[in-house]
């Protein structure tokens, strides 16, 4: 009960430790589920309406990438960023920036995945009308992400929701430096194998809070969308 009491503390209290590492979470999430919706929206559109050799098995391989192991993406991109790797001069293991680039690499085909049905399904509502307007391609593919904006902004939270949950990956290639690369899901494991529970609990609350509010945003987008449907 004391150490529940005291994790409250720090959250009410807003302890500066506490919040420092709140801010780095929320930064590396939010900026690789920026970079994943610029590579996944217009992936999912682009499987979506386009028809050639190999789609079918195409599709089949984004939805396998969903699923993706945590700690086999954390490995391949720290051999990648490791001095030894093709990336390693550019100096970023151990840094926010490689922490990033393994949730993109996590949440960019969930959110691929995601969009290519919702702009599917309305590709397949909506083809003739585009077609009797002689909608080019582009247009086409503007106004279908348009009318699906309310899904695919689920589909961004949901992308959010993998990343702010995420440990393994971004152990490996952040190395959870006290102050530097330390998130909000490996402190919680570091803390806890160390004993230091209150801290342990009070961002386990924080995380819960954040993951009710992700779900509660994603609830408001769908029930937005069927009132404008409707």
């Amino acid at each position: 009960m004391s150490g529940d009491v005291s994790a409250l503390q720090l959250v009410l209290s807003g302890d500066p430790g506490l919040f420092a590492i709140v801010r780095l979470s929320l930064m590396v999430s939010l900026s690789a589920v920026a970079f994943a919706a610029l590579i996944g929206v217009p992936l999912g559109a682009f499987l979506a309406l386009t028809r050639f050799p190999g789609r079918e098995a195409a599709i089949v391989v984004l939805n396998a990438l969903m699923g993706l192991p945590p700690v086999v993406v954390g490995l391949a991109i720290f051999l990648m960023l490791s001095r030894s790797g093709p990336l390693g001069s550019w100096g970023l293991l151990f840094t926010p920036q490689a922490m990033i680039i393994a949730q993109t690499v996590l949440v960019a085909p969930i959110i691929a995945a995601l969009a290519r049905q919702t702009i599917e399904d309305l590709w397949v509502e909506y083809r003739e009308e585009l077609a009797a307007m002689n909608i080019g391609p582009a247009g086409r593919v503007a106004t279908l992400i348009w009318d699906a904006r309310f899904s695919l902004v689920t589909a961004l939270l949901a992308g959010f929701g993998r990343a702010a949950a995420e440990v393994g990956a971004i152990m490996i290639v952040g190395g959870n430096i006290d102050g530097f690369t330390r998130t909000m899901t490996t402190a919680i494991a570091l803390e806890t194998s160390k004993g230091d529970l209150p801290l342990a609990v009070g961002l386990g609350i924080v995380l819960i809070l954040i993951v009710i509010a992700i779900n509660g945003l994603a609830w408001g987008a769908r029930r937005a969308g069927e009132r404008i449907a409707g």
